[in-house]
């Protein structure tokens, strides 16, 4: 079953890594993500995709940002549901 996993990033960060879950502005559960790559010409999002897969320890073409390329919040596709995600995550 494949699910959506809803992300908020924060690009040029000194720390990059996954954080942990935080209630957005509509009260829905997103996963914090923080990338070194500027948001320009898609650096950022190829770092999230990049960061995400090693974390969930799928392959890249597995997953995709579907919605929020050029937003800080984003809804990725993932080959699997939340709690799974959020259990290879650990957190």
């Amino acid at each position: 079953m494949a699910g959506v996993l809803q992300i908020r990033v924060t690009p040029r960060s000194a720390k990059p890594g996954i954080g942990g879950w935080r209630a957005n502005a509509d009260g829905r559960e997103e996963l914090e993500v923080r990338v070194a790559e500027a948001p320009a010409d898609g650096a950022a999002n190829g770092a999230v995709i990049k960061l995400l897969a090693k974390a969930l320890g799928v392959g890249r073409s597995e997953l995709s940002i579907f919605s929020g390329a050029t937003s800080r919040h984003k809804r990725v596709a993932i080959p699997f549901d939340v709690a799974e995600a959020r259990g290879r995550l650990r957190t």
